[in-house]
């Protein structure tokens, strides 16, 4: 399905924090069906242990958290070098346009308003994954059996011999994998 924007050579991982256990189970549910791995917090110290500990590719944050609020966790991650670059997509009830500015001001990538459509989401995560860790692609080797991808090369190996693909027949097989 999913967890591949552009033939990434793993499952990307993401943090979902959300106070509201309906919110966390729906996103859960979603973003599972997608093949990300998925990991979960409900409040605004334990996602920065979940951060730390498990250094997740993305993380969907609610503003509106007991402890630490979103805002705070953005700048705290913001802040520090070993996370300052996690994409951070908001996911809020707080629509008016301040509280949109705040969160892009305090480093967000990305802020959603509550309701929110889940299928804009995914694409929204797709999107964001898929810009940032462009470049982590482009050096990727994907080995399989006998087959070797090689992405920043473009070249595609079976058993050691190099096969000759047209850029449509490669594209085409990125996505496969």
């Amino acid at each position: 399905m999913t967890p591949d924007p552009d033939s990434h050579s793993r499952p990307y991982s993401l943090l979902l924090v959300d106070d509201d256990p309906e919110i966390l189970a729906l996103l859960q549910a979603k973003l599972g069906k997608e093949q990300y791995k998925i990991f979960t917090a409900s409040e605004g110290e334990e996602a920065i242990r979940i951060v730390n500990t498990k250094k997740p590719d993305l993380i969907v944050l609610d503003v509106n958290l007991p402890g630490l609020s979103g805002l705070e966790i953005c700048r705290s991650l913001r802040g520090d070098k070993n996370t300052r670059d996690i994409p951070i997509l908001i996911l809020s009830g707080r629509s008016d346009e301040i509280d949109r500015i705040l969160g892009l001001e305090f480093g967000a990538d990305d802020y959603v308003t509550k309701p929110f459509n889940s299928q804009e989401l995914i694409l929204r995560i797709n999107n964001i994954l898929r810009r940032v860790y462009r470049e982590e692609r482009s050096s990727d080797v994907f080995k399989y059996g006998d087959l070797t991808v090689d992405f920043s090369k473009h070249e595609v190996r079976v058993k050691d011999q190099l096969i000759q693909l047209t850029l449509t027949e490669f594209k085409l097989l990125t996505r496969l994998l």
